[in-house]
């Protein structure tokens, strides 16, 4: 298929989106580390090697994967969706709706994207 479906790029857009951030916490928590004394520095270095490389394993998953309209991207995508939503949910528990709230509304989001008609269609064809 030469042109990707909406939901198809919908979906790599929330991957990716969700590989930024955790880059970008990944970056956030090595800086801190680095300008402050942390209670535990094996345990700030294993959240930010974590972050780092959490977040480019869903970037290549979004460039690498939906965007080109590959199969193995679909399973990766969903893992990562499915992870959030509990992650979500303990972030409401413990106080922090603005932050777990959006983040149930993206990962449900990028379900919705990973298994809509037109992505499985594009991903998997006819067969």
């Amino acid at each position: 298929m030469s042109k990707r479906p909406w939901s198809l790029l919908a979906a790599a857009v929330v991957v990716a989106l969700e590989g930024l951030i955790a880059v970008g916490l990944g970056i956030y928590v090595a800086v801190e580390t680095v300008v402050s004394t942390p209670d535990s520095l094996s345990t700030a270095i294993a959240e930010s090697a974590f972050g780092l490389l959490i977040g480019a394993g869903l970037l290549w998953v979004a460039w690498g994967g939906l965007l080109r309209a590959e199969r193995w991207g679909r399973s990766p995508g969903v893992l990562a969706q499915i992870f959030l939503l509990p992650v979500g949910g303990t972030l409401i528990q413990s106080g922090q709706p603005l932050i777990g709230v959006p983040l149930i509304v993206l990962a449900l989001t990028g379900l919705a994207a990973l298994f809509a008609p037109p992505t499985t269609h594009a991903l998997y064809g006819d067969g």
